[in-house]
């Protein structure tokens, strides 16, 4: 299977642009999931996370793949693995991006790594992002797109044996409730179809999970969300995540977090319930 996916190689280089208007309407829907009532103005800085509302590829219903995705090929490559999912991102911010202005983003193919993986062939994109407002370069981003292939029938379902514990040192911890409504409202938002997240028999009957996904920059929100609010007044430059384990609206978990090695630094980590570790992240501050 490896060789025989080699030609995704031929992706690397891949360019897009794509141009959007910051609309103050996706940052208030982001807000409301987050139950955060003071919202952004027409010029206010877009919070941190608020880019993923925008910039998502709005392609005809008959261009829709059977996983609520654009159909593969265009831009990304088109990888024959049925399961897709988001690994993690590493992002430098710059300047704000502003409610209102005008914005565009410049994706690259950055890598395409075809390798085994315990479940089977991985194929992973990575994609460097650069977006850039009124006053020009405001943030990089480098995307990390794991596609794999569906588990055998005698699997176990989600993550179960798998043990990989959580750090149990943190500073500060908060709980989160996934629910259905949250995930659906997040997906739209950010306009996302694929159906991990709000198609209960799409992904335990087709991609053998327990439950609804959480989305991975989601979870993420939360992580830097915690940051913030216990780093108060200090200005956020940089923020990196990695997906370790699924976390489900099957049952709440935890978001934790702890000063980092030096003062700018911020470590943060999301537990299971089962106590694994979830998403790893690291916040940086100026």
């Amino acid at each position: 299977m490896t060789q025989d996916l080699n030609h995704l190689r031929d992706w690397i280089g891949r360019t897009e642009e794509v141009e959007e208007r910051a609309a103050a309407q996706m940052v208030h829907g982001l807000y409301a999931l987050l139950d955060k009532p003071d919202v952004p103005k027409e010029g206010d800085p877009i919070p941190p996370m608020a880019h993923w509302c925008f910039f998502q590829p709005r392609v005809p219903a008959s261009q829709i793949g059977p996983d609520g995705h654009p159909a593969r090929g265009g831009f990304m490559p088109p990888v024959p693995l049925p399961r897709r999912m988001f690994g993690g991102a590493r992002t430098k911010y710059i300047k704000p991006l502003r409610v209102g202005e005008a914005m565009r983003r410049v994706s690259r193919i950055a890598d395409v790594q075809i390798k085994p993986g315990r479940t089977g062939t991985l194929v992973i994109c990575t994609v460097d992002n650069d977006f850039f407002g009124a006053d020009g370069l405001a943030m990089t981003e480098q995307w990390d797109i794991v596609y794999r292939d569906n588990p055998p029938p005698n699997a176990p379902a989600g993550n179960s044996g798998k043990t990989n514990p959580a750090p149990s040192d943190h500073t500060w911890i908060e709980t989160v409730e996934p629910n259905p409504v949250m995930l659906f409202r997040y997906s739209a938002v950010t306009f996302n179809g694929h159906r991990i997240h709000y198609d209960r028999k799409y992904v335990t009957e087709v991609e053998g999970y327990p439950g609804l996904i959480v989305h991975g920059p989601l979870t993420a929100t939360f992580l830097q969300e915690l940051a913030l609010k216990n780093m108060p007044g200090r200005t956020l430059t940089g923020f990196d995540f990695q997906a370790r384990a699924p976390l489900f609206d099957t049952a709440p978990f935890k978001v934790a977090g702890k000063p980092g090695a030096d003062a700018n630094t911020v470590e943060l980590w999301s537990i299971t319930p089962e106590g694994n570790l979830g998403t790893l992240a690291t916040a940086r501050f100026g």
